[in-house]
């Protein structure tokens, strides 16, 4: 039973994994096994987060990227070959969001919140995929969200761009996991609920009407992601592919 969640050896790129919930996911890979790169804009955060994976013995490396920029992907790619020989497992992490009233959304925004939440999951499954392909294994864990499956009240969350990016990624997932089926790579997407690590101030300002709407009545521990990260990283999930998991509380059940 061990190994279907044993890491030992393998090798993840995690982006975004500088802080929230990405730092939580990676910490999980890396405590089953994994050697970790971290990557993302701020490379402060990245480096911050490996220093405390070391001292868990992990391995652990940081690398600045922008995840909207082709070049700087490939930069990550190559980097992580040379250091642990081999791309096992990618969660696309890195995301953004702008809120702002939906008729008078900036256009620049929208494309901003695209650029990194679409086009930065797709370039870099793209790169990833080239090399799983050549090893004929790998896992792609794309974060989409709760906000993606149902329309939101602009009183409560009004960030359009976000909300439909988390969209795409849903449709994404499903797309690369048809392309990608023969080589056995398998895409799929997890979508969390509210994590104080994630949105806190809508759960400061709508706790009480947000834990009606979830059955669990609390929001989502960091902790939460880590049985179904492991599940979808590791080879207890070779069969599953093309799926979005909402980790939710139940929440997109009553909706």
């Amino acid at each position: 039973m061990n190994e279907l969640f044993d890491l030992t050896g393998k090798t993840a790129i995690v982006t975004g994994g500088g802080r929230g919930l990405g730092k939580e996911m990676a910490t999980c890979l890396g405590e089953a096994g994994a050697n970790i790169v971290i990557c993302s804009r701020k490379l402060e955060n990245c480096s911050e987060t490996v220093e405390f994976l070391k001292a868990k013995g992990i391995q652990a490396i940081a690398l600045a990227c922008d995840v909207a920029n082709q070049k700087e992907i490939e930069e990550v790619i190559e980097k992580t070959e040379e250091q642990f020989g081999s791309i096992d497992i990618l969660i696309n992490n890195s995301g953004t969001s702008w809120i702002a009233p939906t008729l008078d959304y900036p256009e620049d925004k929208w494309d901003k919140v695209m650029d990194v939440n679409v086009k930065g999951a797709f370039l870099f499954s793209q790169a990833a995929a080239k090399k799983m392909l050549e090893q004929k294994s790998g896992k792609i864990i794309n974060i989409s969200s709760v906000t993606a499956l149902f329309g939101t009240h602009p009183l409560f969350l009004d960030a359009i761009a976000y909300n439909t990016s988390k969209g795409a990624i849903i449709t994404l997932t499903k797309e690369l996991a048809v392309k990608l089926a023969p080589y056995n790579i398998q895409v799929n997407a997890i979508a969390p609920g509210f994590f104080p690590t994630k949105i806190t101030s809508v759960l400061e300002k709508h706790e009480k009407q947000l834990l009606m709407k979830i059955p669990a009545h609390r929001a989502g521990d960091s902790k939460d992601l880590r049985g179904l990260t492991l599940l979808l990283a590791g080879s207890g999930s070779d069969y599953i592919t093309g799926q979005t998991i909402a980790i939710d509380g139940g929440m997109s059940t009553m909706l």
